[in-house]
């Protein structure tokens, strides 16, 4: 976080704006509907005609003294020449102000972010002074999706506030309590400007508010792209209490979710489990009795090679609400992104995901099975057994021959495709130092994640 917006109440607050010009009237604008004092310097005089402000404070045409930006909370400079700038800037420092020079972000103490104003919620985009065009497109962006009536679901808001935390002392069916009546016929009610019976709606539910029953979503962060996930599975991260998540969920992800959900790792690795998988049902089961809404987060999709399946499970048989939220598997996400079709009308009527680390004392896959021509084989957690299921697929029929795709960070920024045949699959993998989760796809369709990379080879050339 390059810069960061803080909310400053206005009751009570002196704003300085020294400038004539079209700077200055904005800042002026800006700040026309606060309750805050704000004085007016205009040293080269008021503008005048079209271009002249309607209404708000009338200017002093001179340069403000030391005396005058006393008590000053925020002081704007809005002058031309650079000397002067620095000077009132000093005055401003000096008189404890936080100070913004116009278009000089090097001599400011603080940016003003492009704003979007709905009187009770306000809502800044900044970049920081490097992209203020960027910032209003990004605001223009915003403000199209918000409702039309969101300033007075926010003042009824702030009438029940006092009202609300006395009543329901629980932080957690507080939360819940506000949940509901953003989300529900309370907050359409005050958007159509049916105050009284908006508030009748919030009381009815303050009346009923109690700390609810704790649940379990199971969900899948697919394959590392946060753009992969689905609609309801950002919904459910960002309303979590708690998330307990993998080794293969990116950083990325989790910075989609609520900022003050509490977050547990729990992640694993081939014989290194950080935390054993009775322990993690455990921890689900005793999140979500407390009263919390918990978000079992994994790679992928939790029901692909997932262990989902178990953890479902364990919360029935716990009694506790449990919902399954799927996600695009990493064999889907990372062959599209590589350009692997998984199926072709010329190469392969067939796919199967298969896992390369059976259960201890399991049962060996299908060899001759999986050996099948015209069919594509998804392998996970195969790349420290490449060399071994290669030897197994061509002693049951498959021919040496055969393409093979080794992806690792499949449709990350880092993602790397490594292209060859079976009969190599066990070097492959070897030379390429894999240090990220890595895919192996087997079959002729694997030849056209080859065939993508010369095209973009191409078109870089």
């Amino acid at each position: 976080m390059r810069v960061f917006l803080a909310s400053i109440p206005m009751d009570d607050a002196r704003i300085i704006i020294v400038g004539s010009g079209d700077a200055a009237l904005a800042k002026l604008r800006l700040f026309g509907q606060t309750p805050a004092e704000v004085v007016w310097f205009a040293p080269g005089g008021a503008p005048v005609g079209p271009g002249a402000l309607q209404g708000g404070p009338a200017p002093i045409e001179r340069r403000p003294e030391a005396a005058d930006l006393i008590g000053a909370r925020l002081v704007f400079i809005a002058v031309e020449d650079e000397a002067v700038a620095r000077d009132l800037a000093a005055l401003g420092r000096a008189a404890g102000a936080q100070v913004n020079v116009v278009d000089r972000p090097a001599l400011s103490d603080f940016h003003t972010p492009a704003l979007i104003d709905r009187d009770e919620v306000v809502i800044g985009v900044a970049t920081g002074g490097s992209a203020p065009i960027l910032a209003r497109d990004v605001r223009s962006r915003i403000e199209a999706v918000l409702p039309a009536g969101l300033t007075s679901v926010a003042k009824l808001a702030r009438d029940l506030r006092d009202t609300v935390i006395a009543s329901v002392p629980d932080f957690l069916a507080r939360r819940r309590f506000w949940e509901k009546a953003f989300r529900g016929p309370a907050a359409d009610l005050a958007a159509a400007g049916q105050t009284a019976e908006a508030r009748r709606e919030m009381l009815r539910l303050l009346n009923v508010a109690a700390p609810e029953q704790g649940v379990v979503h199971i969900v899948g962060a697919g394959p590392g792209d946060p753009e992969l996930l689905t609609l309801k599975a950002l919904r459910v991260l960002q309303d979590a209490d708690v998330i307990i998540h993998d080794r293969l969920v990116p950083d990325a992800i989790l910075e989609r979710a609520r900022r003050d959900a509490r977050r547990l790792y729990v992640g694993k690795a081939r014989a290194e489990h950080s935390v054993p998988q009775d322990q993690i049902e455990a921890l689900m089961v005793e999140e979500a009795r407390a009263g919390h809404r918990v978000v079992r987060l994994k790679g992928g999709d939790p029901f692909v090679f997932g262990r989902g399946g178990e953890e479902l499970e364990a919360m029935r048989r716990a009694g506790v609400p449990v919902f399954v939220v799927p996600g695009i598997t990493a064999a889907i996400g990372c062959a599209a992104s590589a350009g692997i079709p998984l199926t072709h009308r010329d190469h392969a009527q067939a796919v199967t995901f298969v896992t390369a680390q059976e259960k201890p004392g399991g049962i060996a896959p299908d060899w001759s099975r999986l050996a099948a021509p015209n069919h594509t084989l998804a392998i996970y957690m195969g790349a420290d057994r490449a060399e071994q299921t290669a030897a197994n697929l061509i002693a049951a029929g498959r021919s040496p021959e055969t393409p093979v795709a080794i992806v690792e960070n499949g449709s990350r920024p880092d993602e790397r495709v490594i292209n060859g045949v079976l009969s190599d699959l066990g070097g492959l993998v070897a030379r390429s130092s894999l240090t990220g989760p890595a895919l192996l796809f087997v079959g002729e369709c694997a030849a056209f994640s080859a065939a993508q990379l010369d095209v973009r080879a191409e078109l870089v050339a």
